[in-house]
């Protein structure tokens, strides 16, 4: 009989979590330590590297690699989507657009290649951070 390991729900796991589903995008652990600290005080950095670690194991968050960047995270229950990254502030957001690639999934391309996964993402500058859009 398989045994079920029961989750510990602690106040800085919920902490992390509610950041992270409030994001407009993937966090690094360290924008997490900062956003979760204003409801969590004595968190710390190996805590949430720690409980990042343990919701990767039960599927509640994934990482997020990007070219160039330390690992984000953002939780797993997110559907197919990409990213923008802003070159000025380095915030990357969650682009919510139809996804034109998906169609590609499961084709074999030219050369014998297979497609079955894939990760899109877009550079440019955010609202924010463009001359005039703000003003």
């Amino acid at each position: 009989m398989k045994q079920v390991t029961a989750i510990r729900q602690t106040q800085q796991r919920r902490a992390i979590r509610q950041v992270l589903e409030e994001a407009r995008g993937p966090l690094t652990p360290q924008e997490i330590l900062q956003l979760a600290s204003a409801e969590q005080e004595n968190l710390g950095l190996a805590t949430v590297y720690r409980n990042l670690g343990s919701m990767q194991e039960t599927g509640e968050v994934r990482a997020v690699h990007l070219p160039g960047d330390p690992t984000r995270f953002e939780p797993a229950q997110s559907h197919h989507h990409h990213h923008f990254r802003c070159e000025v502030c380095q915030t990357v957001y969650k682009i919510e657009q139809p996804c034109p690639v998906q169609a590609l999934e499961g084709v074999t391309l030219p050369g014998g290649f297979t497609v079955i996964d894939h990760s899109l993402t877009f550079y440019g500058t955010c609202p924010d951070c463009q001359p005039g859009i703000r003003d």
